[in-house]
């Protein structure tokens, strides 16, 4: 079962519950992202699941190019 039940499919774009289309038999994915709260009592976890406490966590993110910034 998705964690999220509005599903979107890939190919056609149809929405539906499942996460098969039942129009083209595609495969669907969540339409949006999953909510977010910043009273989010689980975020300490992904924090370190994530390893953004870690030293030269932040040297890792992408950087744009410097002709991309404006």
């Amino acid at each position: 079962m998705a964690r999220q039940q509005m599903q979107k499919c890939k190919d056609c774009g149809a929405h539906s519950l499942s996460t098969t289309c039942p129009k083209c038999g595609g495969i669907a994915q969540a339409a949006a992202p999953m909510k977010w709260s910043p009273e989010d009592k689980r975020a300490h976890l992904r924090r370190k699941l994530d390893g953004v406490e870690e030293d030269g966590w932040a040297n890792t993110l992408p950087t744009l190019a410097s002709g991309e910034e404006e």
